[in-house]
């Protein structure tokens, strides 16, 4: 997996890359399509994954299939740390 974190549009000192590449690492990581999108060439992914130190990340992200470019990273919200926990819950089943 190669990123590209050229004039990264957000903070790196808040969120550092290594941390954003453990989140897309993470095995139990979610990456979501946005619904509604037509184009692919536009689309805009989002990932929720945890780092090897239990930080959970939300990611917005573009992708070409071999290199990926975040748009904006940060913590996770409750919601999202909710959802995340219980999607995961459903696939150990």
């Amino acid at each position: 997996m190669e990123f590209d974190w050229l004039d990264a549009p957000f903070d790196l000192h808040k969120v550092m890359p290594k941390e954003i590449e453990e989140s897309f690492e993470d095995p139990f990581s979610l990456r979501l399509l946005p619904e509604g999108i037509e184009d692919d060439s536009k689309a805009r992914f989002f990932n929720l994954g945890k780092t090897l130190g239990d930080r959970g990340l939300f990611s917005l992200f573009w992708t070409d299939g071999k290199r990926y470019r975040v748009i904006l990273a940060r913590d996770m919200t409750p919601e999202e740390a909710t959802f995340y926990d219980r999607k995961n819950s459903e696939q150990s089943f």
